[in-house]
């Protein structure tokens, strides 16, 4: 188990990248012809469907790694290198990944694709969960990350549930500003992720005093 500070920073962390904030753009043009009751339930599915992939990666995660042949140290770097990405594209107002101006017709179809994944529990957010995971084997650690993990998915939901009153108050600016925001912290974290993998990877850096 980590100390205490540690599983804030992964709260920190999970919701820098999922960022519900700037999929409230999106959720709205999808659910562009829905009532707010309607608005109301896809957001919940969203909500359960985040917490329950990151939740079983938590669980999972590592194992499937292990079964490919690949490391957490490389893996950690790989991580890194595409939340610096995620991050760059927050900071500049990129699309994110799999965003489309198509309206859908299933509502149900659209909250699990593509609001869930990949735009919320996409490749950022599950590389971070196996990563955390990874440092410690106790079970009361899991246990907490997926206390986060739920967290976040609540924040999530609460966030989307009220979109329509969120994209209203803010405004476009707002949003954008938000987003810039989350991706500056994200970009720390992300530098934190590759430095903690490119050591373990290449442990002759250990002794340079600018890595530790």
């Amino acid at each position: 188990m980590l100390e205490w500070s540690e599983y804030m920073k992964i709260f920190t962390a999970l919701l820098a990248i999922l960022n519900p904030w700037g999929v409230i753009p999106m959720f709205l043009a999808l659910s562009g012809a829905s009532t707010n009751e309607e608005r109301k339930h896809i957001a919940l599915t969203i909500g359960l469907s985040v917490a329950t992939i990151l939740s079983v990666t938590v669980l999972l995660g590592e194992a499937l790694l292990s079964f490919f042949g690949i490391s957490v140290a490389s893996f950690q770097v790989g991580g890194s290198i595409l939340l610096l990405l995620m991050a760059i594209g927050m900071m500049y107002g990129n699309k994110r990944e799999g965003e489309t101006a198509e309206l859908a017709a299933d509502m149900k179809s659209i909250a699990v694709v593509p609001l869930s994944v990949p735009l919320l529990a996409g490749p950022g957010s599950i590389s971070t969960v196996i990563i955390y995971a990874h440092l410690s084997p106790s079970w009361l650690h899991k246990g907490l990350i997926i206390v986060c993990v739920l967290l976040v998915a609540l924040i999530t939901w609460l966030i989307l549930r009220a979109a329509t009153r969120w994209g209203s108050f803010i405004g476009a600016i707002g949003l954008s500003i938000a987003s810039r925001l989350m991706g500056l912290l994200l970009s720390a974290i992300a530098v934190e992720f590759f430095t903690r993998g490119i050591v373990k990877l290449l442990p002759g850096l250990a002794g340079n005093p600018l890595i530790r």
